[in-house]
């Protein structure tokens, strides 16, 4: 299995092909709750989504001989695909009735579930609509804890929330790779607090040339690929502590 993002030539995320297009191919689904009368913020969606990636990845279920830890492996074996639906009403009780995770933040919910095939999504998360996950902030993201790890998004696309929310698990997915054991155990321990923000043009330049986890997006819907997307800042992962300390 070859899962370390830092191979040459081997991202899960490059749009050139590489071996991982050779092994079968699974999708990570996630469904985000999105009542008509009270949606979700955006950026509490896009956190509570790569929380919801990393809940998923630490649970005792993924790993070893766990439930889940079969297809964890093969999904993470070829291209990390992640897809997010969005349920209301019946639509997300139904999807709660499936195997998975529900994660909750502060207005969000967002149902994690074990890799399915590419093709071959539940009945039930295969009815679901991609589109219509456009969300906004009603008042600026609080300032930032000091203490608390921060996935960066690239402050010249504009991404659907959706599609963001894709991406932040990407950006969690990658620091989770690069964390020591301890590391890990420390942040699942804690409930992987996290935050998602987007970079000012020139903090953005320094994070993408400073060594951190970065995502460059496959380009298979709405941004052009190789596109950068997110910068996974964690003080585990730094040399010289927070690099969103400014």
């Amino acid at each position: 299995m070859t899962n370390d993002p830092a191979v040459p030539g081997d991202s899960p995320f490059r749009s050139e092909r590489s071996p991982r297009d050779e092994a079968p191919q699974f999708v990570l689904p996630l469904v985000a709750r999105i009542e008509k009368a009270e949606p979700p913020a955006r950026t509490d969606a896009l956190e509570t989504a790569a929380r919801a990636v990393l809940v998923i990845l630490g649970d005792e279920r993924s790993a070893g001989d766990g439930e889940w830890a079969e297809v964890m492996r093969d999904w993470q074996d070829a291209r990390i695909r992640k897809v997010v639906r969005r349920a209301r009403g019946a639509e997300w009780r139904r999807a709660e009735a499936l195997p998975g995770i529900t994660v909750t933040g502060k207005s969000a919910e967002v149902r994690v579930f074990p890799p399915v095939p590419l093709d071959g999504w539940p009945k039930d998360l295969a009815r679901l609509q991609v589109s219509g996950t456009d969300l906004e902030d009603p008042e600026p993201p609080l300032g930032l804890d000091p203490a608390v790890p921060v996935l960066w998004l690239n402050p010249e696309l504009d991404m659907s929330a959706g599609k963001a929310m894709a991406q932040t698990g990407h950006g969690a997915q990658l620091a989770w790779w690069e964390l020591s054991d301890e590391a890990r155990a420390v942040w699942r321990d804690a409930g992987f607090p996290l935050a998602v923000r987007t970079a000012e043009p020139g903090h953005w330049r320094e994070l993408t040339s400073g060594g951190l986890p970065l995502v460059r997006d496959a380009g298979f819907t709405e941004i052009a690929p190789g596109s950068a997307t997110v910068v996974a800042d964690h003080r585990a992962l730094s040399h010289t502590g927070f690099k969103h300390l400014r």
